[in-house]
């Protein structure tokens, strides 16, 4: 039977959206460019076309390197129309990170902007496995027919990476099929039929499927922006008339804290999606307060299964803190340190659904570690409650694990800056990386104060349960930390905190 064409990404993203509504506005582009569902789909065909006729095949990996939303655009949905696999390449990536990437990746092929010339031009002579290059601009003319379609399904789409803090950034690999999965974020949210979704230069990676193909899947108008910074966002919403959003809280503690928000028409946003940090009482009354009308919706989900939970908060229906439920058609589940489904207790976070990775590209071990089965498990600990509202707590590598529970080290930290005398405190598990280890805490006094650990001790031992109970307290001058950009003390430094032992 022949393979329907609802099962290519491409066709189904857009051609679907151009055979429904022709002339509904697709997307805007700088406030300069507007394209209706037919004219887009048709520029896409020509670069589809084009590639083709460039000697882009069916199944070949081709490295996009490309910084201008509107070219990311078409040529994700282009190369995705015929089958290409997309190696979807960072722009600010250093150099070396670049070229280490792609020649990883088996990539044959090259495609490129403007605005990266000069890059493609420092690594081109490095990367010999690449044999075609090809400049965007130089795309020869083609017909805007439909292609060829090739890639469906569980054929792979892309490979987009993740921002890892050792060694290179993975390929994650994503089918045709999971990215349908992840464009159906808005069966839970709502929208109507003038619902317009803004955003901005950081739709390359992951960002594309899980902002791009969702907004043009759902029939809305895309507002695709250069800059999505609080300047330009108060020019473009009301300009544009934007409804929905994604973005993270830090970016409304930077608009709201300068008066030049005042006075703006924001009316227009009806919904504000948040992740990616945590999302305070204090920052959430503050955007209600600017944004009464918008429901302000909290998600989690990684590269490997994005989006995978959501809830609203504003309205009560979400606890504040909590990442929401697994959305239509996904699942979460919460396992302990044996493995076995635990509800309202610490433990790792297991997510499945279509929307999940095939796998890591070339990294067969790294793979079976975090697929089991149908699930998912990506390092991040949290709670499930009974009925199934997540709570995300942070890494497993920074989590401490005694008596077989996993505590992540800020609960003992809040319990014991909260005594006496303390003005900082760090703890970590020892020995490093154990299948159970001892609490060592390091504690720091408060200027003219002294303390005597066996006393911090006992009192911590009338607050904390036992598997939460330091075993060890260090008193220290000073805990270890980064250094900020302004050549102050940054993030505290865990691991260091170990040496003190020694």
């Amino acid at each position: 039977m022949a393979r329907s064409p609802y099962g290519n990404y491409g066709h189904a993203i857009l051609t679907a959206g151009a055979l429904r509504t022709p002339d509904r506005v697709a997307l805007t582009y700088c406030g300069e460019q507007s394209f209706t569902y037919d004219r887009l789909n048709r520029n896409v065909n020509r670069i589809a076309n084009a590639l083709l006729a460039a000697g882009v095949a069916p199944g070949q990996r081709v490295a996009a390197l490309l910084n201008e939303t509107l070219r990311v655009a078409e040529v994700y949905l282009a190369q995705a129309k015929i089958g290409a696999v997309t190696a979807a390449l960072n722009p600010y990536w250093p150099v070396e990170t670049l070229r280490d990437v792609v020649a990883a990746s088996g990539c044959t092929a090259f495609v490129y902007d403007a605005t990266v010339e000069d890059v493609v031009g420092r690594i081109r002579d490095s990367l010999p496995g690449v044999t075609t290059w090809i400049d965007v601009r130089d795309l020869p003319g083609a017909p805007d027919d439909e292609p060829p379609l090739s890639g469906f399904h569980d054929d792979p789409l892309a490979l987009y990476y993740t921002s890892g803090t050792t060694g290179l950034p993975k390929a994650v690999v994503h089918t045709h099929a999971s990215s349908l999965a992840t464009a159906q974020i808005w069966l839970d949210v709502p929208r109507a039929p003038d619902s317009v979704f803004g955003t901005g230069a950081i739709i390359w990676g992951i960002g594309f499927p899980a902002i791009v193909g969702p907004a043009l899947y759902a029939g809305m108008r895309l507002v695709l922006e250069q800059d999505w910074g609080p300047a330009n966002f108060l020019r473009v919403v009301p300009r544009e008339r934007v409804t929905h959003v994604s973005q993270i809280p830090s970016f409304y503690s930077a608009l709201l804290a300068s008066p030049d928000h005042e006075g703006v028409d924001l009316s227009s946003l009806r919904v504000i999606m948040l992740g990616g940090e945590p999302l305070t009482a204090t920052m959430l009354d503050r955007i209600k307060a600017r944004l009464p009308e918008a429901g302000v919706f909290s998600y989690y989900g990684q590269t490997e299964a994005p989006y995978t939970c959501m809830g609203r908060v504003d309205d009560g229906s979400t606890p504040l803190g909590s990442s929401g439920r697994a959305r239509t058609g996904n699942a979460v589940l919460i396992t302990d340190t044996q493995g076995d489904r635990v509800i309202d207790e610490v433990g790792e976070i297991n997510l499945a659904g279509p929307h999940r990775m095939a796998g890591y590209d070339g990294l067969p071990d790294k793979t079976a570690e975090v697929l089991r089965g149908d699930w998912y498990v990506g390092g991040d600990l949290g709670t499930i409650s009974a009925d199934g509202v997540l709570r995300v707590l942070g890494r497993r590598e920074d989590a401490i694990v005694k008596g077989g529970v996993w505590t992540q080290p800020s609960v003992i930290e809040e319990a014991a800056s909260a005594l006496d005398g303390v003005a900082e405190a760090g703890a970590v598990g020892v020995p490093e990386g154990a299948a159970e280890q001892r609490v060592l805490l390091a504690v720091v006094p408060r200027a003219g104060h002294g303390l005597d650990a066996s006393k911090l001790a006992l009192a911590l031992a009338d607050l904390l349960p036992a598997h939460q109970c330091p075993d060890h307290i260090v008193v220290a001058e000073e805990l270890p930390h980064s250094q900020d950009a302004s050549g102050g003390p940054g993030k505290l430094l865990r691991r260091k905190i170990r040496e003190l032992l020694t």
